[in-house]
């Protein structure tokens, strides 16, 4: 039995204030007013509740590349941004496309305990695009994928594509993909525009995500099966999905926090800490991915949390990785681009960072209503709090951050994952349910 919790006054998807009673692990009561003799208070006036977020994009590197991420620091991380579940994907070593790997990691997020991290699968064998992975063996693992990804490569063969569209149809999976022609691609360094030729650097071209995204939307109608785009970036590229959504394509598609807020013009200081695939764009192209987000084009946020050793970014621009931490980050640059813009609400916050995210991946428990006999897995947000983003927010094993110094607006107060907290009165704690 867990401990019982009485919050009181929470602004639920910022809406009304209620009250909530947590008890072993659902929500039991909601309502105004309320009380529950021995219940521990949680004082949430002026806090919103939000479903506990879900990132449909997160790398945890483990196994393999543990020097960056690992299953626990990852999930650790994550609860401090709000979450309680994670898809981890498939880029690790050995690479995620077996259901032996997809339960290994698995069982880890389950060790850890901060949040669900759900697999997904790589969509081809080692992500070479050669040919397709074991789909349905990781269907049917106690890990049950549903999401498959070759993320860092797009699974660029249409042949290939169209088969794995073909299969994942049969258990309602769906194929997320990196939408990049490697050929468009080759060397490239940065978004291509005047900031790549004032630099000299090689430019990564709008076509290149465009052209896959018009490929694939099409692939998919001709199946009948589900698509996600990953980290949609460019102005043309949201065209692209409105049109496929028009005409009634089973297709969804993410943005990240960066490609919502920074354009490729802080690239001009050579600071790989903004390098990243794909790139910073023009501020037309944030511009555009922002509406897209608004009126219900783009679907959801994802971090494309991407953790890198020091190492990898202290050095010159060609030679560092690509890739940004974004777990800690995520919900107060979508507060800052979004809604104090005006351009969402925060019933669109837990919409498009909770709900929907967790409807894609067909992951239960997740991305609930906030009412009596769901599961207590919430987040309550300050959103009148702000502060200095700084290597102190950061809980992961890396801190390649491109916010660090930046002020932020926002706190995440309480994270609660089936009734047991993992953030309390703002401090990450130490082990699930863990107090001072």
């Amino acid at each position: 039995m867990t401990e019982t919790l009485l919050i009181r006054g929470a602004k639920l998807d910022g809406g009304g204030a209620a009250d909530l009673v947590v008890q072993d692990g659902v929500i039991s009561e909601s309502g105004i007013s309320l009380s529950r003799a021995g219940a521990t208070v949680i004082d949430a006036d002026g806090l919103i509740a939000l479903p506990g977020l879900v990132d449909l994009h997160t790398h945890l590197r483990e196994p393999g590349y543990e020097a960056s991420e690992t299953v626990l620091s990852g999930s650790r991380a994550a609860a401090a941004g709000g979450y309680t579940a994670v898809f981890a994907m498939p880029n690790t070593s050995p690479v995620a496309d077996t259901a032996g790997v997809v339960e290994q990691e698995l069982a880890l997020g389950e060790a850890a305990g901060f949040v669900t991290v759900q697999p997904i699968g790589a969509v081809t064998v080692g992500q070479k695009g050669e040919r397709l992975a074991e789909l349905g063996a990781m269907a049917d693992s106690r890990a049950r994928v549903r999401v498959f990804s070759d993320d860092g490569f797009c699974v660029w063969d249409p042949l290939i594509m169209r088969r794995a569209l073909e299969y994942v149809k049969a258990f309602d999976g769906v194929i997320a993909q990196h939408a990049q022609d490697p050929r468009l691609t080759e060397g490239a360094q940065m978004n291509e525009g005047a900031v790549s030729a004032e630099l000299g650097l090689a430019g990564w071209p709008a076509v290149a995500e465009e052209s896959i995204i018009a490929r694939d939307v099409l692939l998919a109608e001709h199946v009948g099966s589900r698509l996600h785009v990953c980290h949609l970036s460019t102005a043309g590229s949201v065209e692209i999905i409105r049109w496929a959504k028009r005409r009634g394509v089973n297709v969804t598609a993410e943005v990240t926090p960066h490609h919502l807020l920074l354009t490729d013009e802080l690239a001009r200081g050579y600071d790989a800490h903004f390098k990243v695939n794909p790139p910073l764009r023009r501020e037309e192209d944030v511009r555009a991915v922002r509406e897209g987000l608004a009126d219900g084009t783009i679907d959801i946020v994802a971090t494309d949390h991407a953790p890198h050793p020091a190492e990898a970014k202290a050095c010159e621009w060609q030679a560092a990785a690509n890739g940004m931490v974004g777990l800690e980050s995520a919900v107060h640059v979508v507060q800052l681009a979004m809604v104090d813009t005006g351009m969402l609400t925060w019933s669109d916050v837990a919409r498009v960072m909770s709900r929907t995210p967790a409807r894609i991946g067909r992951l239960a428990g997740h991305g609930t209503p906030l009412t009596a006999g769901e599961p207590a897995s919430l987040t309550l947000y300050d959103p009148a709090a702000s502060r200095t983003f700084s290597k102190a927010d950061l809980h992961g094993r890396s801190v390649n951050s491109p916010y660090l110094g930046r002020e932020l607006p926002g706190e995440v107060r309480w994270t609660l994952r089936d009734g047991i907290a993992t953030v309390a009165d703002g401090r990450l704690l130490d082990a699930p349910g863990a107090r001072a």
